[in-house]
């Protein structure tokens, strides 16, 4: 994940945004894409639109980029008013998953085309590309055709393409959703650095939720065309604002319950749950909680939250093995434990009887 530490502009409120989305709305016929959508994006950040396919994340990208037009709202961009304004007028520049590097042209001359066209000097084209070569680390390839490179150095030649032309804001649609996952990873550590070191602003659309924590300062999680929640990984993995939002990022179990003097009613014939939230008396709450938060024991613990269950599924993941535990009620909540002995010493088998704990402050409680 990207290191915000002394950079969080959103929370200035004298901090002016380089992007903003005022009330978007796109409709295509009768389906609509963007539903109302207001956003405010700023210089250098990393930001991501998270969301299943469908969601309109890619829609309202391709309306910055100028590829579509908003049904009703505004879109800014340095303070300019982006209505009308042609494509290629626009101080962007968009990168996409199938990267659309030229076959017949080597490295150098894909990375100088759009110089060229630009009709920049040829010295300063030369550097330009020298320059973007040492940022990309592919000097050595500068004469290779793309048909002559790794699917990894195809995406850092798109990148150093994309960059090239000093755009004010970088767009990247699935970039990294053609390469294997160890490359993924490797390569989201890559754009990250590569960010940090130019300083334009990303805007990465994606599906990927590791993704999108990986290498954002702040995400929008977006469902049917609206803007669930917006902020950074850490904030929307420990506080989530919806069910949804706690779903979609990462894995969670939801407890649904009543709210009753400031405990989870679960259960007529189990204690009730003690959380942190905020809820009306009565109210129908769901508390979320993650499964590293989630302590299980074959020996019933002293905490202020437990519930007996019996195990019955294991997921071995190499460092850490999920156990799935069904609990009174037949409700199936999941635990995680590090696996800091060999698996033939695990203590902790399918249809053990368990205990679960956790703290109070472990889970969320959610009213929606």
């Amino acid at each position: 994940m990207t290191d915000v530490t002394g950079f969080a502009p959103w929370d200035d409120p004298q901090a002016t945004p380089l992007i903003s989305y005022q009330n978007v709305t796109k409709t295509f016929g009768s389906f609509t894409a963007i539903n109302d959508i207001s956003l405010d994006i700023f210089p250098g950040e990393f930001f991501a639109l998270l969301g299943p396919s469908g969601c309109g994340k890619t829609t309202l990208m391709r309306m910055l980029a100028g590829f579509e037009d908003a049904s009703q709202g505004r879109i800014t961009l340095a303070g300019q008013d982006l209505a009308g304004v042609p494509p290629n007028k626009r101080p962007v520049n968009m990168m996409f998953q199938s990267y659309a590097l030229f076959p017949h042209m080597n490295v150098w001359d894909n990375i100088a085309f759009g110089l060229r066209r630009d009709g920049l000097a040829k010295d300063k084209v030369a550097a330009r590309v020298e320059e973007m070569l040492r940022l990309v680390r592919l000097g050595k390839f500068a004469q290779r055709k793309p048909d002559q490179l790794s699917g990894g150095q195809k995406q850092r030649v798109a990148l150093a393409r994309s960059l090239a032309k000093a755009p004010k804001v970088l767009l990247l649609d699935e970039p990294l959703g053609a390469l294997d996952k160890k490359l993924r990873q490797e390569t989201q550590f890559e754009l990250v650095d590569i960010q940090e070191k130019t300083g334009t602003t990303f805007l990465i659309v994606t599906h990927d939720q590791e993704e999108a924590m990986t290498v954002s300062t702040r995400i929008a999680v977006m469902d049917e065309g609206v803007i669930k929640q917006v902020a950074t990984p850490p904030a929307l993995y420990e506080q989530p604002n919806s069910r949804y939002v706690a779903d979609f990022i990462g894995d969670v179990n939801l407890i649904e319950g009543t709210w009753i003097n400031g405990s989870l009613v679960w259960s007529a014939d189990q204690a009730p749950f003690d959380a942190q939230g905020t809820a009306g008396q009565g109210e129908t709450v769901w508390l979320s909680l993650r499964p590293e938060k989630v302590a299980i024991s074959k020996q019933e613990p002293d905490a202020i939250n437990k519930v007996p269950g019996k195990v019955i599924d294991i997921a071995y993941l190499g460092n850490l093995s999920t156990y799935v535990v069904e609990i009174p009620g037949g409700q199936k909540i999941k635990a995680q434990a590090a696996n800091a002995r060999r698996l033939a010493s695990r203590d902790i088998t399918w249809n053990d009887t368990v205990w679960l704990s956790w703290t109070k402050t472990a889970g969320v409680v959610l009213t929606e």
